[in-house]
Parts: C-alpha cells; structure tokens; sequence
C-alpha cells in the first residue's frame, strides 16, 4: 500500500487549526443575495401541474412546463425555502454530463453514449441560453474544469485526453507541487453561484405565472374523490392537480417504491476568506477554470467572484439509517481533513483562514446519475439520484418529467438510460455495512495506484460501480 501525497506532505496541526479558529458554520452562497419571500400554502386549491420541491428540478420543471404552454396552471410546493437544501450549497460546477463523466455513460450505455454526450452538451447550451434570455445573475462563466493528476498513476488517465497538459503546463495555470499532470476541458463546464441560480429561476418561473409556495410540505399524494386527479395534502390546504412532478431528490420520496433507490451522502465545503493580490500571485491561477483531482475521494475548488476559494469534496459520509438532520453538517473531523489537503495542495498560502465552512446532503443512487419513471398511471413523473451532478443535469430531468406526463414519445424517453432504473440499495443495518465497505474500498484503491479490489469489481459488473 502507498501513501498518498496528502499523507506524505501532511501541514502541520497549528496550520490547520489557525486556518479554521474563525470559521463560520453558514452557507458562503447565502451572504450576498436577498432572498424573496413566497406564501405558505393556507387553503386548497386546484392546478394543472403540481411540482414538489423547489430546488434546481423543481424550479426548471415549473419554467419549462410555462414555456411550453404559457396556459397551464403550475403550483409548486416546498417543506422549507427555494434553494434551501443542495441546489442553494452546492460548488457552483454545472457540467454536460448527464452521466456522472463519459466512461460510467460509455460503460453503461455504449450504443447511446454519443448521444447522451450530445444531448449533455445541448442542455448546458440551453441552461446558457435560458440565462441570457431571462437576464438571470446567476454569475454564469462557460470555464470548463482543470482535472489533474496528483499521484503518478493518475497521469495515464488523462494522458490520452486532447486537453492533456504536463507537470510544467499545469502548473503555469494553477501552481500546486502536488499536479503531475492535467487536462484543461474548456466547454463541457460552467461556473455558476447556486444560491442566485435557485433565485433567480424562482423569479422567472413567478413571472411566467408559477405560483411558489414555501414551509409547505407535502404530507400526502393520494387519488382525489371520484377519480378527478390526484390529491396533493399539505398541513394547511390542499392541491388538486391533474399531473404532479416530483423533485424531492435526497428527501424521502413521496413513492414507496423509490424508497431504497437513493442514499443521503453528506458533503463537507470550505471557503477561505478573500485572498491578497500576493497570495493569488503566489498561486497563479489567473483563469476561472474549476478544478478537480482524479482520485475516488476527490476534490472539486473553485475560485469565487470576490476572490476566495471554495475548496470541498473528499469524505462522502452516510450517516446510519440514512436520515437527513442538521446534525450531521457539523463534522469537524471532514473540515479538519479538508483544510489539511487544502495546504498541501498551496502551502504558498499558509497563513490563509477559511471564513465559512458548511455540509449538504447529495441524492446518491447505485449507477451515479439520476434515473426517471412514472407512477398513478402515468400521472407522476419523478427525476431524482443525480449523485451530485444536479446542478446541470436537472434541467434535462425536468424535459423528461415533462415528456413522460405528456405520454409522448420523445427523444429522451427513447433512451435506455432513461427508461432504466438503478439497482436498489438494501435495508439497514445491510445498507450502512455496504456502504462503509465501499468508502473502505475507494480508500484503499486510492493507495494502491487505483487498483479496485474484488468488491468494487464485483459492483462494477452488476452496474454498481463506485467511481469519482
């Protein structure tokens, strides 16, 4: 077993603890912007299209269904505020892919991969057009993603890519002692600030006549009396609705049958109070690209539009019975991980504090990109388990919820990956084992020059891999 370079080039206690003595637990995308209020729902009502969640899915369902018949009459239904959960705490990387990267598409997919990368490519053009069509701030920049190399083994994996870059061309980007070796994808990612996108595809669903409603959770979906649609129950009012589109993502679905397909994985984000003229020269990273590293336990960083640095990713924790609770965003054990890798990723900028620092919950299912169906006859349509990757890829969920509630045969239902649903993930106490085994084995992948053991093997062969 190797150590990784995180291990071999380790700051030392007092540089990660300086970093983190001033630390706020808040949400960095949340300072900067007001965020309008919207109405609880208090009394019943009726609507041609009930959207539950007002995240990224929900809100891009509730715009594209007004964009494609201006008439319809669309209620969408949040338990807490627009935003509030992922879609509002999230890196900001709102990539093409569709399939969690192209090798899990080409792995699962092969005959329509081409497709989907294309269909991947259509959809951030169109996020991208739907910004300037609106006026959206949204602090959208079509910068594409600097992935490097930061263990020798890694380098083979982009040596073949047509951005590769050596260890001198990398590090003239972005300069980090730990990059061997990169490729610079200059089209296939954006930047965005995901607080302002929630917001503003709130405002422009408003004006397109969206009625949002926040603290109004969805209690209930049942069948209305005598068969005229379908009830949505909240504990105030209800809404009776001829189509519900559901965009719960990590939150427990609203259909049994999709209870098991999605686990709650916990994220942990830091970000570093505005760096000096020196410190960012001392690093020279002059362009806006993001950036990741191509372990299993990986990490994503950004530059921010003031002049911080988001740095996240690495521990993916599943907490025991797989609940969403406050609680588990405090993890100082993840923090502590993740400004030590941040220092040896930059020792030039020891001495640097990190101003906030917070958690969010992902909607991870076993083949890492989100899966789609219907249910009550086709009258419920839901797009969830994005694993990460929603930022983008739900506005593509958002059409194919809509196609599936319009019963038409589209170019998206067509699809295999579509029509496919992800295997299961057992009961507990099945599901914190299997899971706690996998982490143990992307680990030890990670120190063994990415050579998966059997049990990743295995997953891999019964369409569940695990991969970065």
């Amino acid at each position: 077993m190797h150590s990784t370079v995180f291990e071999r080039h380790r700051p030392t206690a007092s540089v990660v603890s300086n970093a983190l003595s001033d630390t706020r637990h808040a949400v960095f995308w949340r300072d900067d912007i007001a965020q309008p209020e919207h109405p609880r729902l208090a009394r019943d009502m009726s609507a041609d299209l009930v959207v539950v969640g007002a995240g990224y899915t929900g809100l891009w369902t509730s715009v594209r269904a007004k964009e494609r018949d201006p008439d319809l009459r669309v209620v969408v239904l949040d338990a807490r505020t627009v935003g509030w959960a992922a879609s509002g705490r999230n890196g900001g990387f709102c990539e093409a892919s569709l399939t969690h990267g192209a090798e899990n598409g080409i792995r699962r997919w092969p005959e329509e991969s081409a497709h989907l990368e294309r269909l991947g490519r259509q959809n951030l053009d169109e996020i991208e057009a739907t910004i300037a069509r609106y006026g959206m701030d949204a602090e959208f920049e079509r910068t594409g993603t600097l992935s490097v190399a930061v263990e020798p083994h890694q380098i083979d994996w982009v040596a073949q890519d047509p951005g590769f870059l050596d260890a001198a061309q990398t590090r003239a980007l972005v300069d980090s002692p730990t990059y061997l070796a990169g490729a610079w994808e200059r089209r296939d990612t954006a930047l965005v600030h995901p607080a302002k996108l929630a917001r503003e595809l709130a405002r422009v669903a408003g004006e397109l006549g969206v009625e949002i409603f926040e603290h109004s959770r969805v209690t209930g979906l049942t069948e209305a009396d005598a068969g005229t649609g379908l009830l949505v129950r909240t504990a105030a009012g209800a809404v009776r609705a001829e189509r519900v589109a559901l965009g719960t993502n990590v939150f427990p679905s609203l259909l049994r049958r999709n209870r098991l397909m999605t686990v709650p994985v916990y994220d942990y984000v830091l970000v570093t109070e505005p760096l000096s003229a020196a410190q960012w020269a001392s690093v020279g990273w002059e362009g806006r690209q993001g950036i990741a590293d191509l372990a299993n336990q990986f990490h994503y960083y950004r530059r921010t539009a003031d002049g911080r640095i988001l740095f996240g990713g690495y521990d993916a924790v599943y907490h025991p019975g797989g609940r969403v609770r406050a609680a588990y965003e405090e993890r100082p054990s993840s923090f502590e991980t993740l400004a030590a890798h941040f220092f040896t990723t930059f020792p030039q900028l020891e001495g640097l504090r990190f101003s906030h620092r917070w958690a969010g919950a992902i909607d991870s299912c076993s083949r890492f990109c989100a899966f789609y169906g219907t249910a009550r006859r086709g009258r419920v349509a839901y797009a969830t388990g994005f694993t990460g990757l929603g930022v983008g890829a739900s506005r593509f969920g958002a059409d194919v919820m809509l196609d599936l509630l319009s019963g038409e045969h589209t170019e998206r239902t067509a699809l295999r990956m579509v029509r496919e649903k992800p295997i299961p993930f057992p009961p507990e106490p099945a599901a914190t084992i299997g899971v706690e085994l996998v982490r143990w084995s992307m680990d030890r992948a990670d120190h063994n020059e990415g050579r998966r053991n059997a049990l990743l093997k295995t997953l891999d062969a019964l369409g569940m891999g695990f991969d970065s």
